[in-house]
């Protein structure tokens, strides 16, 4: 199996760091919020500005891009560059807090605006919305200290990830059809609806290791202080994306305003606030994913 090299300015982050289950509730819960036959076609931008509100779906479970305070309210430098860019544009946001994989059909049906996930933008997902990109992450692993898990050598391995990403849907299953052609054990792939079960399933011995996306890894690894580690290098890089509907006129609002951000440099110290400077962009693009 082959898998992408990461950006010399991805590696040199993680060269810094390095210094220095299935769950059935979710997907019963993600069809509960599906949108019905009732849901309504997306806004048009003059109907958002006219209302002077932007109905944003978000995850709380991610962290450092999406999570909560201890009021429950949605926080982390990926909501509070949406809520940047809703002022932006003279809009209030409305926020809702949703499971991952709800978000999308909840766009498609037009009952919310934007969505806010650490969505990779792909091809696929491009057939049903359209992304407005604001950063590059790649793929990183955790594990415990002196465990010398290897990404590339996981071969029978259990390894944690949080439910319906890529990591779950993409890699851990080619890493596993991989093992399997090759006459060795299977990956074991435990797929958890938050990260914080994710990350917990290798602290506590329950997975080997755990795979997500760069700035949650090394989030983890920073806030676990001597728990975790980095195990091997970064691989797949892909640019996020806040998914709006598609074809919507929304999306040149959004990338207008984000590029206005970035050229005053607002958007950077939102990154910085979560520390994740080192997948900043200098460019506001919509679907820029090509694989």
């Amino acid at each position: 199996m082959k898998l992408r090299s990461a950006a010399p300015a991805f590696l040199a982050a993680v060269a810094l760091l390095l210094t220095g289950c299935v769950n059935n509730e979710a997907s019963e819960q993600a069809a509960a919020e599906a949108p019905t036959e009732g849901s309504s076609e997306a806004r048009t931008w003059s109907e958002i500005e006219e209302s002077g509100v932007l109905k944003v779906g978000t995850i709380v479970d991610y962290p450092p891009n999406e999570f909560k305070t201890d009021d429950g309210e949605p926080t982390g430098w990926a909501v509070d560059l949406v809520a940047a860019i809703a002022d932006e544009l003279g809009l209030e946001v409305e926020w809702e807090v949703l499971q991952f994989d709800s978000i999308l059909p909840r766009i498609e049906g037009g009952t919310i605006d934007v969505g806010v996930g650490s969505f990779g933008d792909t091809l696929e997902r491009q057939e049903a919305v359209d992304f407005v990109n604001y950063y590059e992450a790649g793929t990183l692993w955790a594990a415990r200290p002196g465990s010398d898990v290897d990404p590339d050598a996981a071969c029978g391995l259990t390894i944690a990830v949080m439910a319906t990403g890529t990591q779950h849907l993409i890699e851990l299953p080619e890493r596993d059809a991989a093992c399997q052609e090759a006459g060795e054990p299977g990956i074991e792939i435990e797929p958890y609806t938050g990260q914080p079960e994710v990350t917990n399933a290798v602290v506590l011995g329950k997975a080997d290791a755990f795979s997500a996306d760069s700035p949650v890894t090394i989030d983890a690894v920073n806030q676990l202080d001597g728990e975790l580690e980095v195990a091997g290098d970064l691989f797949d890089t892909v640019p996020y994306g806040f998914p709006v509907a598609k074809g919507s006129d929304l999306s040149p609002q959004l990338a207008e305003a984000l590029q206005r951000l970035i050229d005053d440099g607002s958007y950077l110290e939102i990154l910085e606030s979560g520390k994740s400077e080192y997948g900043a962009i200098e460019t506001a693009t919509i679907n820029a994913g090509t694989e």
